[in-house]
């Protein structure tokens, strides 16, 4: 399922088959929380952009349009029209950082919605249904995201919650792909290690993890506020303890330096908001840095966002024309933008993995990691 096919250090060039293609890695997987990139960016758009993988929300799509529907039209993949890899969150990161009020006992976490404040409970094996009626090709176990800091004891007690949630999303899993109306019988999971910036528990709750021989594994609770530098310190403290064979998701991270740096220590996938995020807002990622297309500089300025990208935006439209329509409320600058940032993304990683495929990542780490991300 998984090959590492090169190394420099401890950064991994690797190969990852699944079901609904072969992922190249180290990979950026793209955010489609609702089953749309948001700033109006199609499945069809994101092929054109590199995307080999992308990311959808349990959570919201439980709450809308509800993952019967979903799996009543044909499961996730045909119903955003996505032929290649999609990751599924557990959800338990946006019941803990969205609900106001909830509730956390050893069966699940009772919480009210968002949207219209219907209290919902979510178990592990309520995480593990919903995501196998949305077929995806990676579930995440249902965790507990607790906040950083925390004091000590507490995090212990949840790292040890979150081990017990796992083995039961494990037997769930198992149970369901076996059913043979299953929408993905071939579906993967992924486990979570957590323990907030406490390397202690990280390596032990990693040790214990790893045990139960999951497909995948993923470094949760990191990118949450904490400064740079402490969840560089978690991801070198864990990444010895981590399966060699297994792919490693460090997830929601992050800048293209934060990514560079993890990609330094050894981690293969990536996931962040941060490209669609900040699109939206005429922050633009480019070989020189980042760039706000609405600063008056760019009024008359005829080269493109970045004159060394090949993304269609790139292509097509000046500094001037975006900044116009940003200028002009016109949602077309947005979904320029998105189209824009995704695809340095994409391309970064495989900038990366083409670096690690000549033994050439750590000059092209030292050139990039501070510059990338540093506002022109």
């Amino acid at each position: 399922m998984f090959q590492v096919t090169k190394t420099e250090g401890t950064a991994r060039r690797g190969v990852f088959e699944t079901v609904h293609g072969t992922v190249q890695t180290p990979a950026f997987m793209n955010v489609g929380t609702s089953a749309a990139i948001k700033g109006g960016v199609s499945s069809l758009d994101l092929k054109e952009l590199h995307c080999q993988v992308e990311l959808c929300n349990t959570y919201h799509l439980h709450v809308r349009p509800g993952d019967q529907v979903i799996r009543d039209m044909g499961g996730l993949h045909k119903f955003m029209h996505w032929d290649r890899p999609i990751l599924t969150d557990s959800g338990g990161f946006q019941v803990f950082s969205l609900a106001v009020l909830r509730s956390i006992s050893e069966e699940g976490v009772q919480f009210a919605s968002h949207v219209d404040g219907k209290r919902i409970f979510m178990s592990p094996e309520d995480s593990m249904r919903i995501q196998s009626n949305l077929g995806s090709t990676i579930a995440m176990a249902f965790d507990e995201c607790v906040a950083n800091p925390s004091p000590w004891e507490y995090s212990k007690a949840s790292c040890e919650r979150t081990t017990r949630w796992l083995i039961r999303c494990k037997e769930e899993m198992e149970r369901l792909k076996a059913l043979p109306d299953a929408v993905n019988p071939h579906q993967l999971l992924f486990g979570i290690n957590q323990g907030c910036t406490f390397a202690d528990l990280r390596v032990s709750h990693m040790e214990q993890i790893r045990q139960l021989d999951l497909d995948g594994y993923a470094i949760g609770g990191l990118a949450v506020g904490e400064p740079k530098e402490e969840m560089y310190r978690i991801i070198a403290a864990v990444e010895p303890y981590m399966p060699a064979e297994k792919p490693r998701y460090l997830m929601g991270v992050g800048t293209p330096g934060n990514i560079l740096e993890a990609v330094r220590l050894g981690v293969d996938l990536f996931d962040c908001v941060m490209p669609s995020r900040n699109a939206r807002h005429g922050h633009l990622f480019t070989s020189e840095g980042i760039r706000n297309i609405s600063n008056a500089k760019y009024e008359r300025d005829e080269l493109p966002i970045d004159p060394a990208c090949d993304c269609p935006v790139c292509q097509n439209f000046s500094r001037s024309y975006i900044r116009h329509l940003f200028k002009s409320h016109e949602i077309l600058g947005m979904r320029l933008a998105v189209m824009h940032n995704l695809h340095f993304y994409n391309t970064l990683m495989e900038q990366i993995r083409a670096a690690l495929e000549a033994g050439t990542f750590a000059a092209f780490h030292a050139e990039n990691v501070d510059k990338l991300d540093t506002r022109i």
